[in-house]
């Protein structure tokens, strides 16, 4: 079940979004408004109901076992979050045989990313990442005057173990995104044990955060989540999140697993209550929803395949994709491709530089994705 912008509409009724809106518009212009391409005019259509394969969103939503939740905590909207909080961070911990004390819940996996950049990087505490890779965790260090060190991604759009690990000796914070994103490619377990074993020989102070957003659509055999590190070693830890295969993108549930003293040091930089009711009963029901999930890793894994099949058909074979989007090189600067996919109502991925020539490319239904891979080929003949 798919709850989109055109649904909302009707069952708020245009003058009750109009009355939310007002805050927004008044604060940024309608101009900005409609430039961002929800509203429109009728000179320039409004981009809504485009194909949006640019923010690795899951295209199908919630499933009906987390919309019902939604709907039955909707009665819980007067109260503060605290029992639902709890109950999903209850959740969570029994969901990998844990204890709460190794959970912590944020606004999304961004949170739990910024939080672990203020508690473990600083002036003299680089922060070690690829290039490229999620850059949030890069704007957060810098913003508490830590120097960054990025480490360019292999010819093969694989993250450089061996030089990421020579590079954090001394560092204050090492993320490592796997699969990475925007590369969509992925380490299997016993290349993140050595990387791990061996940074933290070489830097004991160091901490080592795995993201692992994209873990439930990974198919490589070698793949394995690295919680067991995580938790017999406080030097590293993971951060998950409901916003990708759980569709709850929009509700902003992520959370942190790994060793009770390195959780107490990241939720110090965290609010006391940074999720609400709504939110921590839909990821709470989800957790239980497996047969939900695993039809979304079914779904997805054949509409990327499709998509993977129709750009090499094309001459565009992408790099080996683990998650839920692509990266595909054009071999020139992709971005009058992109500009050309928007125009026929297509939105792919922003700029990774230095990558200028690949385009990333999220997966949506299978249904988007021919529709996609029509405005793809138009885009690339003419540009």
């Amino acid at each position: 079940m798919t709850f989109s912008r055109r649904s909302f509409f009707q069952v708020a009724g245009a003058g009750a979004v109009g009355s939310l809106l007002v805050p927004w518009v008044s604060g940024r212009g309608l101009e900005a408004l409609t430039l961002d391409g929800y509203i429109g005019t009728p000179e320039r259509p409004g981009l809504a109901d485009a194909i949006r394969l640019n923010s690795n969103e899951n295209p199908n939503g919630p499933g009906p076992i987390a919309l019902a939740a939604i709907t039955s905590a909707l009665g819980e909207a007067n109260r503060y979050p605290r029992a639902s909080v709890a109950a999903l961070r209850a959740a969570v911990a029994t969901s990998f045989r844990l204890h709460p004390d190794n959970v912590l819940l944020g606004c999304g996996s961004t949170d739990i990313l910024r939080a672990c950049a203020y508690a473990f990087t600083g002036p003299n505490r680089p922060l070690v990442t690829a290039l490229p890779s999620f850059e949030n965790p890069v704007a957060d260090a810098k913003r508490v005057g830590a120097r960054v060190i990025e480490v360019p991604v292999t010819g093969d759009l694989k993250l450089d173990l061996d030089a990421m690990a020579i590079a954090s000796r001394g560092a204050g914070l090492v993320y490592l995104c796997n699969p990475n994103n925007p590369t969509s490619t992925v380490h299997g377990a016993a290349a993140i044990k050595r990387f791990v074993a061996r940074v933290l020989q070489d830097s004991p102070a160091t901490t080592i955060l795995i993201d692992e957003a994209y873990h439930e659509y990974v198919d490589d055999p070698s793949y394995a989540t690295a919680l067991p590190l995580a938790i017999e070693n406080p030097r590293v830890v993971i951060a998950r999140t409901f916003s990708k295969v759980y569709g709850l993108a929009g509700m902003r549930v992520g959370y942190a697993l790994g060793d009770p003293r390195t959780i107490a040091a990241i939720a110090a930089h965290t609010l006391s209550v940074g999720l609400n009711n709504l939110a921590a009963a839909a990821a709470t029901a989800g957790l239980e929803a497996h047969a939900h999930i695993e039809q979304e890793r079914v779904l997805n894994r054949a509409a990327r395949a499709y998509t993977l099949r129709a750009f090499a058909d094309a001459g565009y074979p992408a790099a080996d994709s683990q998650a839920n989007f692509l990266m595909v090189n054009l071999r020139r600067d992709a971005q009058p491709f992109r500009d050309a996919c928007k125009r026929d109502g297509v939105l792919v991925g922003r700029p990774f530089p230095p990558l200028n020539s690949y385009v990333r490319i999220s997966i949506g239904t299978m249904d988007e994705m021919r529709q996609a891979m029509d405005v793809s080929r138009r885009a690339l003949s003419a540009t």
